[in-house]
């Protein structure tokens, strides 16, 4: 049996921390605290000190995060506080008091010229101010070495917050047609998918005697371009919408996508035996809940 009883997760008005708000009720064994930006606020480093000072926890769960991709080209010294410098801080303070973090990074730490599934090892080279902030992170935690883990993820979505498939639902009863980029081919993440994972982790006593802080991937399992996804939602959904691939150069953004950015969970898998559903069957499940 895990010795983990009492819960923090950091980021609880975000997609992940939402899901995993919607599940805690299904593990009464554990103690969950849900924290937002208010409590505990992680672009100022004192407030983390001092939050910890006064709660002890035996597990953080970090979902907080900056994530707005193309805002952080701007906001670099933003992005840098949250995605790495707390992360930094959060990993000396788990380190100190014993305490087991899972923390979150993406799969924009890659370069995306890949034409296969990354794995963990796969060399690491973000072209986004967002991504170079996560890998940051990283390899600040790397540096720490608290225990626990980092869990790269990918298109995350959920009936919480904003995000692609809300946005298509949106945009597809608004108007008759949209382009949707064809040419960057990844697989999404269905946030509770994700959460219920995270949970099987924390059950298995893996990461309380671990001599390193490792690398896992999680997405859904399947492929699809943004625009395989869109038509997805319109299909399921029946939204008379049509859909028109476009490649990526036909739609410039601030910060750079990467092309391909598919990973591997065939260590997540077989570590934590995990079963991932099918990206198709867990955005059925999201759309009958929105």
């Amino acid at each position: 049996m895990s010795n983990i009883k009492s819960i923090l997760v950091t980021g609880s008005n975000g997609q992940l921390g939402q899901s995993l708000k919607s599940i805690a009720a299904e593990y009464p064994e554990y103690q969950f605290h849900f924290v937002t930006r208010d409590e505990l606020d992680l672009g100022d480093i004192e407030n983390i000190s001092t939050y910890f000072q006064k709660n002890r926890f035996d597990l953080i769960i970090n979902c907080a995060a900056y994530t707005a991709v193309d805002k952080a080209e701007q906001e670099t010294q933003l992005a840098d506080a949250i995605n790495h410098l707390a992360v930094k801080k959060i990993a000396e303070i788990a380190k100190e008091y014993d305490t087991v973090l899972i923390h979150f990074s993406t799969d924009y730490v890659f370069d995306g010229t890949s034409h296969k599934p990354y794995v963990e090892t796969d060399p690491i080279s973000p072209q986004s101010s967002y991504g170079a902030s996560k890998l940051k992170g990283e390899q600040a935690l790397q540096g720490v070495m608290p225990r626990g883990c980092i869990i790269r993820t990918s298109w995350v979505y959920s009936e919480f917050g904003s995000n692609f498939v809300k946005t298509m639902l949106k945009l597809g009863q608004e108007r008759t047609a949209l382009a949707v980029i064809f040419d960057q081919i990844g697989s999404p993440t269905y946030a509770k998918d994700l959460a219920q994972a995270i949970m099987q982790i924390v059950a298995n006593n893996r990461m309380q005697n671990q001599a390193e802080f490792p690398i896992y991937h999680y997405s859904n399992e399947g492929v699809c371009s943004w625009y395989d996804f869109a038509k997805a939602i319109f299909e399921i959904n029946h939204i008379n919408c049509v859909v028109s691939p476009i490649e990526t150069k036909d739609y410039p953004t601030p910060a750079k996508r990467p092309h391909y950015s598919l990973l591997n969970k065939a260590k997540i898998k077989h570590d934590y035996d995990l079963s991932i559903p099918y990206w198709k069957d867990s955005l059925k499940r999201c759309l009958k809940k929105l």
